[in-house]
């Protein structure tokens, strides 16, 4: 019996043996499969004393300081902070976060060559539970350089948006501004913080049309839109230069817009001064223009008085001879002198036009008449110095859009100009005006000359002001020229030498969609 029992002890035995290799082979397969996590891991794992000395680093040291693990055993870490760093996380720096037992900081960390790694370390104290001595400290350490150096140009971009002076706006989906910077703040009167603001308090009611109408589609579309509206300020409307952003990349809100505005009021009022003087300009140049047409104004009105006086003289004459003659007699004397007193109105009412200051209105208008009109102001200089100015408008031309002052200002330039250079030149004995479709929406006007040209010195700066080669030239004429074509939307220029001699200068307009104007 005994024996017996004896045999069962030693079963058990055995059986708890077994049992205890078993979870011992279990706890040892365990503790390998823990260490291969920590070892395959790119966070660096590792145990500190309590004074910092490195009990166990990870492979990872291997890829993220340039260390063997071997190599930091010994190794205070505290050694290897950034001073500043370290005196955060030794005067518990509200940086440094606390949180029982858990530690977390974000810290530059020296590598083996030198130079600093920026990392975001957990850190877990272990203590007796006993005496609650610390006994070491468990660390879990990644490498935030990219993250930080991301967040660090965030922050300098966001000081930058913050100190501009334009005026920086977010919007939601709502059409609520829920951000702004200093300068937005101040121009609508917005709360520093928070705050839910209607778009129309930002915009003026034409540009917030323009904006639902015009930009968010554009934005929803193609992701940008820039251009020029008008925001609300104390003082008035403040004209900006926009460019509305839709919000992209990971976090991103969805509808979410960024609207930059930029304040060009000083550039407004330096272009109307600009445009004010050109105008002063321009009607200056009218006006030297009339006093070189003095002797076409003089002949424009001696011969409707002259003819006006012949025929009044001969119906005197026909009344002195015959005072019993019927009144239908002088129908034809009558009627002779109404037409050539509606001519002389006609051509004091242009002269007069021509030289009132005006803005430039550019509008569609029929080519054909308003070369006409330059042509006949022109006509009696051009008969003067014998040189014949010809018309080449017979091709059906569209209406184009010009302001037709300004357009027959140009055209009084440039023949005078071609006059001038005519005189006195052999050969030169003629002046053409061609018109030609030069696009699906574009008008060339050509006015060419058989004068000498051009010098290639001088054809760089023809239009610059001041420059002439006339002595008595104040030379404006060309560059006031082409600053009124450019104003109506196209262009004044040089051609270039074709070999047959003299200069051409050509403009080209916009026209007007639609049926051509078979011109006369």
């Amino acid at each position: 019996m005994a024996e017996k029992t004896a045999m069962g002890d030693a079963a058990r035995l055995r059986a708890r043996v077994a049992e205890l290799e078993a979870k011992n082979a279990a706890l040892e397969e365990e503790k390998a499969h823990y260490r291969w996590l920590a070892e395959s891991t790119t966070d660096l794992i590792s145990r500190h004393a309590r004074d910092g000395t490195f009990l166990y680093a990870s492979r990872a040291a291997r890829d993220l300081l340039g260390y063997e693990p071997e190599e930091l055993i010994g190794v205070s870490a505290y050694d290897l902070f950034h001073p500043v760093d370290l005196s955060d996380l030794l005067n518990k720096s509200p940086r440094v976060y606390y949180h029982d037992g858990f530690y977390q900081q974000t810290y530059r960390f020296r590598a083996k060559d030198g130079h600093y790694v920026w990392f975001e370390t957990t850190s877990r104290t272990r203590r007796d539970p006993a005496t609650g001595e610390l006994l070491d400290i468990l660390c879990v350490s990644r490498d935030v350089s990219r993250r930080i150096r991301v967040e660090a140009n965030r922050e300098r971009l966001a000081r930058v948006v913050e100190s501009t002076t334009d005026y920086v706006l977010f919007m939601d989906a709502r059409e609520r501004i829920f951000s702004s910077n200093e300068a937005g703040r101040r121009l609508l009167h917005l709360p520093r913080e928070g705050g839910q603001t209607p778009l129309e308090q930002a915009y003026t009611p034409e540009s917030l049309a323009v904006l639902r109408e015009i930009v968010l589609p554009a934005v929803a579309r193609y992701g940008s839109w820039s251009g020029e509206l008008e925001m609300r300020g104390s003082q008035g409307a403040v004209p900006v230069l926009s460019v509305v952003m839709a919000h992209s990349g990971p976090g991103a809100e969805p509808d979410h817009l960024s609207l930059l505005n930029r304040d060009i009021s000083l550039r407004k009022a330096a272009e109307a001064q600009q445009q004010r003087h050109q105008e002063q300009i321009a009607h200056a140049n009218r006006l030297a223009t009339i006093g070189e047409l003095a002797s076409n104004i003089a002949h424009e009105l001696n011969q409707p008085l002259g003819a006006i006086a012949n025929y009044a003289s001969g119906a005197l004459m026909l009344l002195q001879t015959d005072p019993s003659r019927p009144a239908d007699d002088l129908h034809l004397p009558l009627t002779r002198i109404n037409e050539q007193v509606q001519r002389l109105a006609e051509r004091l009412r242009h002269i007069r036009t021509f030289v009132r200051k005006g803005q430039t209105r550019p509008r569609p208008i029929a080519l054909h008449e308003i070369v006409d009109a330059a042509c006949r102001l022109c006509e009696w200089q051009f008969q003067q110095g014998r040189v014949t100015l010809e018309q080449d408008l017979h091709e059906p031309l569209p209406r184009v859009i010009a302001d037709p002052l300004a357009l027959e200002q140009v055209l009084v330039n440039l023949l005078l100009n071609a006059l001038e250079a005519s005189r006195d030149h052999a050969g030169a004995d003629r002046v053409t005006i061609h018109a030609r479709r030069s696009g699906r929406r574009e008008v060339t006007l050509t006015v060419r000359d058989r004068g000498p040209g051009v010098p290639i010195d001088h054809a760089e700066q023809i239009f610059t002001p001041f420059h002439t080669n006339r002595h008595e030239g104040l030379g404006m004429g060309l560059a006031i020229s082409h600053s009124l074509m450019e104003a109506m939307g196209g262009d004044l220029r040089l051609m270039p030498d074709d070999g047959d001699g003299g200069a051409s200068f050509s403009s080209t307009l916009l026209s007007e969609p639609g049926p051509s104007i078979r011109c006369r």
